[in-house]
């Protein structure tokens, strides 16, 4: 029996690359005359601190939250044991961290919401009339920035978004090469796909099937893959895992997002569609239309431009081919976070910028097909995005 690669596992960022982030948010802090940053869940936890293992404390139930110092290293509250106890996570995970603090938080349990604010507070407390930013404001739980904000009465609070999430958005050279990667091993899921997509077969155990398989690779686990089948005539709409009970039969149209993390926790994303027997019209016609569509935003995706323009460019496009305009969030940047800055919708300030990477997934839809296609693109300095994903761009017969 051949022997297959080793999977790619417990991928971590050099203390280079962490440098160079610390380094440049910490510039950009002192232009804002900002004393500390103050961040909660999400992928934030992990740029800043190159922990593998952050996302799995940043759930929507077990919160984690960093203060960084403009001219310090870092505070990290997890949830774990009070002291004496030795404070999760272990040491040796966090670079950049100087103090490790935890407490038993649920934020299923009302009364421990706060218990890592008191510990803010108690670190914070000492510098009155400091500047804190917050970063991630979303994704800050209400009891814990009511209980901050209240008790560090002398400090100044400010959204700090607009400073650091531009940084985020540009990636580094090492990024770009985890991104690339990601997006190989994603083609290689992608073959792997049309092998299980089989009449009879349910769309839930299509999306196992290429969890297990994407586990296997050395991806960490991500959204999960998602299916959507339906008879000709009919949208094959994806659906999570759990709600995928419908059996695919000879004939269908399937739609297939493969939406995972990579080795060092960097999300891409590819998306197709499949026709089990001859391609329906419909479903041929809408996905040229939204492989056009791609082009309308990509031809319009260079450094300086403005994202709502591309936004109404792409609406245009669809009303001129006489389909429903995206109301959707379409296209949008991708890191340690599935969905970041910038994005291609109304409110988006962050301007494109070389070296960004955007997922660019339009759609076109009726009532009798669901036609899309999503593939991950890096800006240039001139030129097209280049596209990392190597799938053809077509409809798939099995």
């Amino acid at each position: 029996m051949e022997r297959q690669a080793e999977p790619i596992v417990g991928v971590g960022i050099s203390d280079n690359e962490l440098e160079r982030r610390w380094k440049a948010v910490r510039q950009a802090m002192k232009e804002a005359g900002l004393d500390f940053l103050l961040l909660q869940n999400g992928g934030g936890v992990r740029w800043f601190t190159g922990a593998p293992l952050a996302r799995e404390r940043t759930g929507a139930s077990v919160p984690c939250t960093v203060i960084f110092p403009r001219d310090d290293a870092m505070t990290l509250i997890s949830s774990g044991p009070r002291p004496v106890a030795p404070p999760a996570p272990l040491e040796s995970v966090e670079r950049g961290v100087k103090k490790r603090l935890s407490a038993p938080i649920k934020l299923s349990l009302v009364y421990s919401t706060i218990f890592d604010a008191e510990l803010v507070v108690s670190e914070l407390a000492p510098y009155k009339n400091c500047r804190i930013g917050l970063v991630g404001t979303g994704l800050i739980n209400a009891p814990f920035y009511k209980y901050v904000t209240s008790h560090l009465n002398t400090a100044k609070f400010e959204d700090a978004c607009d400073i650091v999430d531009p940084i985020i958005a540009v990636k580094s050279d090492e990024e770009l090469n985890l991104i690339r990667e990601t997006c190989k091993m994603q083609d290689e899921l992608w073959e792997y796909a049309l092998t299980c997509v089989q009449p009879g077969r349910r769309e839930y155990e299509v999306c196992v099937d290429l969890l297990h398989k994407w586990l296997q690779m050395g991806g960490e686990e991500g959204a999960g893959p998602r299916v959507g089948s339906a008879p000709p005539g009919t949208p094959a709409r994806m659906r999570p895992r759990y709600f995928g009970d419908r059996r695919i039969e000879a004939g269908d149209q399937v739609n297939i997002l493969i939406e995972e993390l990579g080795p060092g926790g960097i999300w891409c994303e590819i998306g197709r569609n499949i026709s089990l027997g001859k391609i329906p019209a419909e479903l041929e016609e809408q996905f040229e239309l939204a492989k056009e569509a791609q082009k309308v935003t990509l031809n319009l995706l260079k450094p300086g431009a403005d994202p709502i323009t591309i936004w109404d460019a792409n609406n245009e496009f669809l009303r001129s081919k006489g389909y429903p305009e995206e109301r959707r969030l379409y296209a949008h940047g991708q890191g340690y976070d599935m969905v970041e800055r910038p994005c291609l919708m109304p409110g988006e300030t962050i301007k494109i910028q070389a070296g960004m990477n955007l997922a660019v997934h339009p759609e076109v839809n009726s009532a009798k097909a669901h036609g899309g296609v999503c593939d991950n693109y890096i800006i240039s300095e001139e030129g097209e995005p280049v596209c990392l994903h190597k799938t053809p761009q077509k409809i798939f017969v099995i």
